[in-house]
Protein backbone atom coordinates (compact mmCIF):
# COMPACT_ATOMS: atom_id res chain seq x y z
CA UNK A 1 0.00 0.00 0.00
CA UNK A 2 1.27 3.47 -0.79
CA UNK A 3 0.05 7.04 -1.08
CA UNK A 4 1.19 10.45 -2.24
CA UNK A 5 -0.03 13.95 -1.41
CA UNK A 6 0.79 17.12 -3.33
CA UNK A 7 0.35 20.62 -1.99
CA UNK A 8 -2.22 22.55 -4.04
CA UNK A 9 -2.37 25.85 -2.10
CA UNK A 10 -3.13 27.21 1.34
CA UNK A 11 -3.18 24.15 3.58
CA UNK A 12 -4.82 21.99 0.91
CA UNK A 13 -3.28 18.81 -0.46
CA UNK A 14 -4.47 16.45 -3.20
CA UNK A 15 -3.80 12.84 -2.34
CA UNK A 16 -3.67 9.79 -4.54
CA UNK A 17 -3.90 6.30 -3.09
CA UNK A 18 -1.94 3.38 -4.42
CA UNK A 19 -5.15 2.13 -6.03
CA UNK A 20 -5.31 5.36 -8.06
CA UNK A 21 -8.15 7.10 -6.21
CA UNK A 22 -7.94 10.82 -5.42
CA UNK A 23 -8.96 12.78 -2.32
CA UNK A 24 -8.46 16.39 -1.33
CA UNK A 25 -7.74 17.40 2.26
CA UNK A 26 -7.47 20.82 3.81
CA UNK A 27 -7.01 22.50 7.16
CA UNK A 28 -7.99 26.01 8.24
CA UNK A 29 -5.24 28.54 7.61
CA UNK A 30 -7.06 31.72 8.61
CA UNK A 31 -6.95 33.10 5.06
CA UNK A 32 -8.89 30.85 2.70
CA UNK A 33 -12.08 28.88 3.33
CA UNK A 34 -11.53 25.22 4.11
CA UNK A 35 -12.22 23.28 0.89
CA UNK A 36 -12.22 19.67 2.12
CA UNK A 37 -12.07 17.46 5.20
CA UNK A 38 -8.96 17.72 7.39
CA UNK A 39 -6.49 14.84 7.55
CA UNK A 40 -7.79 13.96 11.04
CA UNK A 41 -11.35 13.88 9.71
CA UNK A 42 -10.16 11.41 7.07
CA UNK A 43 -8.71 9.22 9.84
CA UNK A 44 -12.11 9.21 11.52
CA UNK A 45 -13.89 8.52 8.23
CA UNK A 46 -11.46 5.65 7.65
CA UNK A 47 -12.34 4.13 11.01
CA UNK A 48 -16.08 4.39 10.31
CA UNK A 49 -15.65 2.92 6.83
CA UNK A 50 -13.39 0.10 8.01
CA UNK A 51 -15.74 -1.09 10.73
CA UNK A 52 -18.80 -0.52 8.55
CA UNK A 53 -17.42 -2.80 5.83
CA UNK A 54 -16.59 -5.43 8.45
CA UNK A 55 -20.06 -5.36 10.00
CA UNK A 56 -21.76 -5.57 6.59
CA UNK A 57 -19.57 -8.49 5.49
CA UNK A 58 -19.98 -10.40 8.76
CA UNK A 59 -23.77 -9.93 8.82
CA UNK A 60 -23.99 -11.03 5.18
CA UNK A 61 -22.13 -14.23 6.09
CA UNK A 62 -24.54 -14.67 9.00
CA UNK A 63 -27.38 -14.50 6.45
CA UNK A 64 -28.91 -11.37 7.95
CA UNK A 65 -31.20 -9.27 5.73
CA UNK A 66 -29.36 -5.96 6.20
CA UNK A 67 -30.82 -2.95 4.39
CA UNK A 68 -28.65 -0.19 5.80
CA UNK A 69 -25.70 0.53 8.06
CA UNK A 70 -24.65 3.90 9.42
CA UNK A 71 -21.64 4.43 11.67
CA UNK A 72 -21.50 7.79 13.47
CA UNK A 73 -18.44 8.85 15.44
CA UNK A 74 -17.63 11.55 17.96
CA UNK A 75 -14.13 12.11 19.27
CA UNK A 76 -12.27 13.85 22.02
CA UNK A 77 -8.71 14.92 21.33
CA UNK A 78 -5.69 15.61 23.49
CA UNK A 79 -5.32 19.28 24.37
CA UNK A 80 -1.56 19.28 23.71
CA UNK A 81 0.29 18.38 20.50
CA UNK A 82 0.22 15.84 19.06
CA UNK A 83 -3.56 16.20 19.41
CA UNK A 84 -4.32 12.49 19.10
CA UNK A 85 -7.80 11.08 19.54
CA UNK A 86 -8.27 10.12 23.21
CA UNK A 87 -11.91 8.99 23.15
CA UNK A 88 -13.96 7.73 20.21
CA UNK A 89 -17.66 6.97 20.57
CA UNK A 90 -19.03 4.88 17.71
CA UNK A 91 -22.77 4.54 17.15
CA UNK A 92 -23.90 1.83 14.75
CA UNK A 93 -27.39 1.99 13.26
CA UNK A 94 -28.20 -1.25 11.48
CA UNK A 95 -31.49 -1.61 9.66
CA UNK A 96 -32.99 -4.62 7.98
CA UNK A 97 -35.65 -7.28 8.17
CA UNK A 98 -35.86 -9.75 11.05
CA UNK A 99 -32.34 -8.95 12.24
CA UNK A 100 -31.08 -11.08 15.10
CA UNK A 101 -29.80 -8.61 17.74
CA UNK A 102 -27.26 -11.16 19.02
CA UNK A 103 -25.77 -11.48 15.54
CA UNK A 104 -25.62 -7.71 15.07
CA UNK A 105 -23.83 -7.28 18.40
CA UNK A 106 -21.47 -10.15 17.54
CA UNK A 107 -20.64 -8.59 14.15
CA UNK A 108 -19.78 -5.25 15.78
CA UNK A 109 -17.68 -6.98 18.44
CA UNK A 110 -15.79 -9.04 15.84
CA UNK A 111 -15.04 -5.91 13.83
CA UNK A 112 -13.75 -4.08 16.87
CA UNK A 113 -11.84 -6.96 18.45
CA UNK A 114 -10.50 -8.84 15.44
CA UNK A 115 -10.90 -7.42 11.94
CA UNK A 116 -10.84 -3.61 11.81
CA UNK A 117 -7.24 -2.46 11.35
CA UNK A 118 -8.19 1.19 11.88
CA UNK A 119 -9.84 0.35 15.19
CA UNK A 120 -6.77 -1.60 16.29
CA UNK A 121 -4.45 1.31 15.48
CA UNK A 122 -6.60 4.09 16.92
CA UNK A 123 -7.32 1.96 19.99
CA UNK A 124 -3.66 2.39 20.96
CA UNK A 125 -4.29 6.06 21.87
CA UNK A 126 -8.06 6.27 22.27
CA UNK A 127 -10.71 4.58 24.33
CA UNK A 128 -13.25 3.34 21.78
CA UNK A 129 -16.83 2.77 22.90
CA UNK A 130 -19.67 1.28 20.89
CA UNK A 131 -23.42 1.76 20.88
CA UNK A 132 -25.78 -0.18 18.63
CA UNK A 133 -29.26 0.65 17.39
CA UNK A 134 -31.21 -1.92 15.39
CA UNK A 135 -34.12 -0.84 13.19
CA UNK A 136 -36.52 -3.46 11.90
CA UNK A 137 -37.89 -2.63 8.43
CA UNK A 138 -40.86 -4.99 8.37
Amino acid sequence: MNARVTWIGGNAFAGQSGSGHWAVMDAPDGETPQAAPTPMEYLLLGLCGCTGVDVRTILQKMRQDVRGITVDAEVERASEHPRVFTKIALRYTVSGRNLDPKKVHKAVALSHEKYCSASAMLGKTAEITREIEIKDER
